[in-house]
């Protein structure tokens, strides 16, 4: 055999079982490998993946633009708060609560909003972010207003005759693991399911879509309310990691970062979202303790990906997938 076919036998042979197993121990082994602050940043980046998650089930699967995840988020957040300090709940019950009120609120708010176009869909979950940072800041009787809520327990866990909490900082990356890993299949199932191939129909032509039986408005709607409750579960995360929640949980900073994470990862795509959290939310963590070079080095990227990368990060991560695959 000459040398030309054995280089060829090597770039056919499928790599990607042994990558991803490769991925996984790296994932498992990560406290171990970098230094605490690597893991918190890797925290805060799989906490921004659930809305994110949430948001490209609208942008990227369904073509609906909105600036409201930063309200569910805040939502979420202070919900988990409040049970927890004031009912001392167990972390399931806190998340599921966050994840079902910030649904709950997505329902009203998208029954007019949905019937808006393009631009005015835009301004209307603009709107809610601020009247969501405005009650925050006022109905100071529930959230202590610009004090916000403080000393908000770790996760803590009762199943039973087994009560434990969640405190170091190497078993919350565990946790916010798990919880990530459980978001992304359930992305997963749903775009792979036939409610998932109606979305992208509604997507690439919505009358096309609605001339063929798709109850498109309805469709929206239950999208619009399941990103809510992504951003819902991923804000009581954050509450609990950070045990302070304050107003600032619905600044359109947050807003803006988790639709940088699913345009840069790539829309549409769930590799592009897990791996645009990591980039743009676990580097700009990461490089806090470097101010000087941290904005700069957002920046760097955002201009790489706008002139280079207009569709996002996710086209060259398949290619890279299809070449270890051995597909040409």
């Amino acid at each position: 055999m000459s040398l030309a076919d054995t280089a060829q036998q090597i770039r056919r042979r499928d790599l990607r079982l042994p990558l991803v197993a490769a991925l996984l121990v790296v994932a498992l082994a990560a406290p171990f490998i970098g230094s605490r602050y690597v893991t918190h940043s890797l925290i805060i980046a799989l906490i921004f993946m659930l809305p994110a998650h949430g948001l490209n089930l609208l942008v990227g699967y369904t073509g609906l633009l909105s600036l409201a995840q930063a309200a569910f988020f805040g939502i979420g957040a202070y919900t988990a708060g409040l049970l927890a300090v004031h009912y001392g709940t167990p972390f399931y019950v806190n998340a599921a609560a966050a994840g079902l009120l910030a649904g709950a609120c997505a329902l009203p708010l998208g029954v007019p909003a949905l019937r808006l176009r393009a631009t005015s869909f835009v301004m209307c979950t603009l709107g809610f972010v601020i009247i969501g940072q405005a009650i925050a800041k006022n109905w100071i009787s529930v959230t202590r207003g610009d004090m916000g809520l403080s000393a908000i327990p770790k996760p803590h866990f009762a199943l039973g005759p087994l009560s434990f909490t969640v405190s170091g900082t190497t078993s919350f990356y565990y946790m916010a693991l798990a919880i990530g890993a459980l978001a992304t299949l359930a992305v997963w199932m749903i775009v792979r399911s036939p409610a998932g191939r109606n979305m992208i129909a509604i997507r690439e032509n919505e009358t096309l879509a609605e001339s063929l039986g798709v109850p498109t408005w309805r469709y929206k709607l239950i999208v619009f309310i399941i990103s809510a409750v992504f951003a819902g579960v991923g804000g009581s995360l954050y509450a609990h990691y950070l045990t302070v929640v304050s107003p600032l949980t619905f600044q359109m900073y947050y807003s803006t970062t988790m639709l940088i994470i699913v345009l840069g990862g790539g829309a549409g795509t769930i590799s592009g979202v897990v791996f645009g959290s990591l980039l743009f939310v676990g580097l700009t963590e990461a490089l806090r303790i470097t101010p000087e070079l941290r904005m700069i080095a957002y920046g760097l990227c955002l201009l790489v990906l706008v002139f280079w990368f207009k569709k996002g990060f996710a086209p060259v991560i398949n290619r890279f997938w299809d070449l270890i695959g051995g597909t040409k």
